[in-house]
């Protein structure tokens, strides 16, 4: 039997290009674009560390719903969902307090409504990046 590791390492690199600009890199994935957004005299139109910070958490709460759903057999037609990060400034320092987000789930016609609440509701305890922040995330779903 072959026994998985509790431990995986990921690894990214950044590198400045111009400006206020960066590429950030992953061996084996495509380059992204990055820079210091508008709102710090940064540019429009590129991803921020911010926007990344406020994916990354969408993308883990969509992506571990995903694995519950088909362990579940639960079967949908569609997942879509906003996130909104709520940047203060508290203690002198910026820091995300608050991230909503806002998953809209269409179930296959017959669908059980509340095992898909329930599912998500495991997903968003069981996100391993809203597991390692300290920022409050919520969930308002919206299951049809």
């Amino acid at each position: 039997m072959e026994v998985r590791s509790k431990t995986y390492t990921y690894r990214t690199s950044v590198r400045w290009t111009e400006r206020k600009i960066g590429v950030i890199s992953s061996s084996g994935k495509p380059d992204v674009q990055v820079a210091t957004p508008p709102e710090f005299k940064g540019h429009e139109g590129i991803w921020s560390p911010e926007d990344l910070f406020v994916a990354s958490v969408n993308v883990c709460v969509m992506s571990t719903f995903l694995a519950f759903a088909e362990r579940a057999a639960i079967t949908f037609r569609s997942y879509e969902s906003e996130a909104e990060g709520r940047l203060e400034l508290v203690d002198g320092k910026f820091q995300f307090t608050t991230i909503a987000l806002k998953p809209r789930i269409t179930l296959q016609p017959g669908g059980d409504v509340g095992k898909a609440k329930e599912i998500l509701a495991k997903a968003e305890t069981n996100c391993l990046i809203s597991n390692s922040i300290k920022t409050q995330v919520t969930v308002e779903p919206t299951i049809t």
